[in-house]
């Protein structure tokens, strides 16, 4: 891995606005190919202005001179009350333009994010995946984070009753 020097990590002002609205459009086409659902139209996964200005929220870019080349944010939301900790890092929006991937990039936004939860008192963060998605899997698992929860899903719709494992009688049994 070649390791970029000159990238300083910084949290986002409004100024950086256009350019994080092109990286989400990247991001959407990126993880179209993972996830069928997704509406064929224009679609915003985010409310950027809403992430650079929220106290809750540190939405950090990577920036080599004016040119943004990553972005990503931590969140601190309230955790299941079942759990052993009060609140958590979410991550989210997390994006390399492609000719600066492999460059510790999305590294060095990720241990920025880290070190604002750990300022805030948050001692778990915590990020989704497409299961399609193996080297961000990788890269994420490389970061030290591990697989905790599969999400599943099916499409009642296009799903053949004749295919599903409930047999006739055994929706009504509880089964």
């Amino acid at each position: 891995m070649i390791v970029i020097k000159d990238v300083v990590v910084r949290e986002a002002t409004l100024d950086d606005y256009d350019a994080l609205l092109r990286f989400e459009q990247a991001l959407i086409s990126a993880e179209r190919p993972f996830d069928p659902t997704l509406r064929k139209e224009l679609i915003h996964y985010y409310d950027i202005k809403e992430l650079i200005l929220s106290a809750n929220t540190c939405l950090a870019v990577a920036a080599r001179g004016e040119q943004l080349i990553g972005c990503g944010y931590a969140r601190i939301d309230m955790a299941r009350p079942w759990l052993n900790h009060e609140r958590y890092s979410y991550l989210g929006f997390m994006y390399t333009v492609p000719e600066f991937r492999g460059q510790g990039v999305n590294h060095r936004i990720m241990e920025s994010l880290k070190a604002w939860s750990l300022s805030r008192g948050i001692g778990e963060m915590r990020l989704e995946v497409y299961a399609g998605n193996i080297a961000a899997q990788k890269a994420y698992q490389k970061a030290g984070f591990s697989k905790h929860m599969i999400q599943m899903r099916v499409d009642l719709d296009n799903h053949s009753r004749s295919s599903s494992s409930i047999e006739e009688g055994q929706a009504d049994q509880g089964i």
